[in-house]
């Protein structure tokens, strides 16, 4: 009864910018840990970045001084905004939220995905 939208992938070129977007929606309580997974192909997916709900951060070291998580929490809404963007980014990414539903049951819910490809 949770649904996670994904948005925000795209094509850019190394050293570009890319902000994602996922939006929580249906039958939420309270939503915990936020965090984005990302999956290259034949590749295992991997943590990317988590915040949790008083605001504490985690990040993969291949990402650390380039992507940015945040979340606000009025609309349900956690984002990464990712800078100095390398080839090696390029995956699905998924949003992943762990949430409390309205009849207090604790549930883990994956986005959709969304494509980013950095390339020249």
């Amino acid at each position: 009864q949770v649904q996670l939208v994904e948005s925000g992938g795209g094509l850019v070129q190394p050293g570009g910018s890319l902000r994602l977007s996922c939006a929580a929606s249906g039958s939420i309580f309270s939503l915990n840990r936020m965090g984005w997974y990302r999956q290259a192909p034949g590749k295992q997916r991997e943590l990317v970045a988590t915040i949790t709900r008083g605001g504490s951060t985690n990040y993969a070291d291949s990402v650390k001084g380039r992507f940015t998580i945040s979340r606000d929490n009025a609309k349900n809404t956690v984002y990464l905004q990712m800078n100095s963007l390398k080839p090696e980014d390029t995956a699905d990414y998924y949003c992943n939220v762990r949430v409390v539903s309205h009849d207090y049951r604790y549930l883990e819910v994956w986005g959709q995905g969304t494509l980013v490809t950095v390339s020249s």
